[in-house]
């Protein structure tokens, strides 16, 4: 008996201390837990597995002291398993050499130099006062002037947001991966604040003037994301010769919560839209100083992805924003259509739906929920997260801008990925997929019975063959793809030229779901802390389409010289361009689905 018990322990211990150990080091990965944990998590697994041994004689009290030290000593690592909050540096190696001083219209700066010392960065210029205290939901104010020169050489903390789990975010880059790579290696979050009204500069080195801007907003539902994020890292584009500006502004409750008192109280009437006024100050902010850092004024491109295109969308209906720029592109999002599918609210529904935030607060008023701490503020089960129809910022819906030709850019550049709302739509359904038994009642829920039939008998093959992809793919052209079609139909009406792409590079990593274009359009592929994931295609491909961007920048065409050549999108062949492995011009996929898209969307509006 003694022989088999054992036996049994040298079967199953090691089975449990392997199991064990697996999910203890799987943890810590997700977790963004560093290397140092994982050598102190080892070192107690083996001290436990060693003692424990040597124990396996003694009394059952005493065998279970190295399980117990093992979990209360694991579980306080794993406590400690998380990022740290950084400020995040200008560039990504130690002791960069310090640019000249930079005169400003508000005062001097001093940025770094690039490695190469081809490129000056200027991180964390203040564009307006901090929206802080009585100017919380307020218009943005201009900024004052400063004493002495500003260290531009760590970027400004991003604005007030809640973090995504590390844990959330690992597994999701499993899902999109569809395997796990370990490193080990601690990500930093970059700090945050409420004061966060900054912007970042990335300018060639080279004494040059009337160089072209581009202005990048970045995306993030208009809740989250940060202005100093690499995929966007302005580096490669200021090697191509042009100057790229990031810039952040007011998100969540802090950038889009509408209230009557807040529109009684401002002097334009306004309310719901300080993020977006945020980014017409910023680019009132550009063309004041677009001289001071070697820029042309009168050649600035604006763009965005995702809740950022949406803003680069709303920018070019805004009345605020004409004549602040000329170009424009927008990746993955639209507000140009007639209802849109998302970051956008009726100021009635914005007004009805935010009372709530007083109620959560106990606030009896503004002066109430000013004094409440920012951090407490993020904890709102509310999260406005949608541009407002507020009669100042948008004094229509962008379509009815577009409608009557009062758009303010003169050419665009716009786009989507295939897999747009695979990463929204998945984590709905993640324990039940969907399946050609389910797919009609998914449907009807997301649409109307009408619609889903109509869809249902234009999609009968692939759903037979895929319901899961089909019904991604439909929910995708809702979200996405005809929101796009609607944005270029409408400014190809007001008279504007328009380029059009699709992004269809599979790197068995982001690739071709939302956001996955960013690194190539922006050339920041070795800046990947995966940067494993690429290879010479991946490569070939970004250089092409950093010169389509860049000539776009420059000169308002993305053709370049030995290209493939990119027509004008038009509404006679629906040609568009694909990026991916194949690099030319394509027939729109989706032709068949928009007419029942543009059909719901006309039974909704109101």
């Amino acid at each position: 008996m003694k022989d088999k018990k054992e036996l049994l322990f040298w079967i199953i211990f090691p089975l449990i201390v392997l199991l064990l150990s697996a999910l203890v080091v799987f943890y810590l990965d997700l977790a963004n837990g560093p290397l140092v944990l994982l050598i102190i998590e080892s070192v107690v697994i083996v001290s436990t597995v060693v003692v424990r041994i040597l124990l396996r004689h003694k009394k059952f009290v005493i065998r279970m002291i190295p399980t117990i030290s093992f979990v209360i000593t694991t579980a306080i690592i794993i406590g400690f398993a998380r990022p740290s909050t950084i400020s995040k540096s200008a560039v990504s190696f130690s002791s960069p050499e310090k640019t000249e001083v930079m005169k400003l219209a508000d005062g001097d700066v001093q940025g770094v130099y690039s490695l190469d010392k081809e490129v000056e960065i200027y991180a964390g210029i203040p564009y307006a006062e901090a929206p802080i205290g009585e100017l919380r939901w307020k218009e943005p104010q201009d900024v004052s002037s400063w004493e002495g020169v500003r260290d531009c050489s760590y970027f400004a903390p991003r604005a007030m947001q809640n973090n995504t789990s590390p844990v959330i975010s690992t597994l999701v880059d499993m899902y999109s991966s569809k395997g796990w790579y370990p490193d080990f290696v601690m990500d930093p979050l970059q700090n945050m604040s409420e004061d966060c009204l900054y912007l970042n500069i990335w300018k060639p080195h080279a004494e040059e003037s009337n160089l072209p801007i581009l202005v990048y907003i970045h995306g993030g539902s208009l809740t989250s994301g940060s202005s100093a994020y690499d995929d966007y890292n302005g580096e490669t584009l200021a090697h191509k010769g042009v100057i790229v500006i990031t810039i952040a502004y007011r998100l969540g409750v802090f950038g889009y919560f509408a209230s009557e008192e807040l529109q009684n109280e401002s002097p334009n009437h306004t309310t719901g839209n300080y993020g977006l006024l945020d980014q017409v100050k910023a680019l009132e902010w550009v063309n004041k100083n677009a001289s001071y850092f070697g820029g042309d004024k009168n050649n600035i491109t604006i763009a965005g992805e995702s809740a950022g295109s949406s803003s680069v969308s709303a920018l070019c209906a805004s009345p605020l924003a004409k004549g602040l720029f000329k170009k424009a592109i927008g990746e993955s999002s639209s507000l140009v259509v007639k209802t849109p599918p998302h970051t956008y609210r009726k100021l009635d529904e914005a007004l009805a739906k935010d009372k709530g935030l007083y109620e959560e607060f106990g606030a009896k008023n503004l002066a109430d929920l000013r004094k409440i701490p920012a951090s407490s503020l993020l904890k709102t089960s509310l999260t406005p997260s949608s541009m407002t129809l507020d009669g100042y910022a948008l004094e229509k819906t962008p379509y009815e801008t577009y409608k009557e030709k009062k758009n303010n850019e003169e050419i665009l550049l716009n786009g989507f990925n295939v897999k747009e709302a695979d990463a929204f739509v998945i984590p709905n359904f993640l324990f039940n997929p969907t399946n050609k038994d389910n797919i009609k009642e998914r449907l009807e829920d997301y649409f109307n019975k009408d619609t889903a039939a109509k869809i249902m008998e234009l999609y009968k093959e692939r759903i037979e063959e895929d319901a899961f992809s089909a019904f991604n793919e439909i929910i995708s052209v809702y979200w996405f793809m005809y929101p796009h079609q609607s944005w270029s139909k409408m400014a190809i009406d007001a008279g504007t030229k328009v380029y059009r792409y699709q992004f269809t590079k599979d790197n068995k990593f982001h690739g071709n779901y939302h956001a996955g274009e960013l690194v190539y359009a922006y050339g920041n592929l070795e800046r990947d802390r995966h940067a494993y994931r690429y290879n010479e295609s991946d490569y070939s491909l970004s250089k092409k389409m950093v010169n389509y961007w860049a000539s776009f920048i420059k000169n308002g065409n993305p053709n370049y010289e030995g290209c493939v050549t990119w027509d004008e999108y038009s509404l006679t062949d629906y040609k568009i361009m694909e990026l991916g492995d194949h690099v030319g011009p394509i027939n729109d996929p989706y032709l068949n689905l928009y007419p029942i898209m543009e059909e719901y969307v006309d039974s909704i509006t109101k």
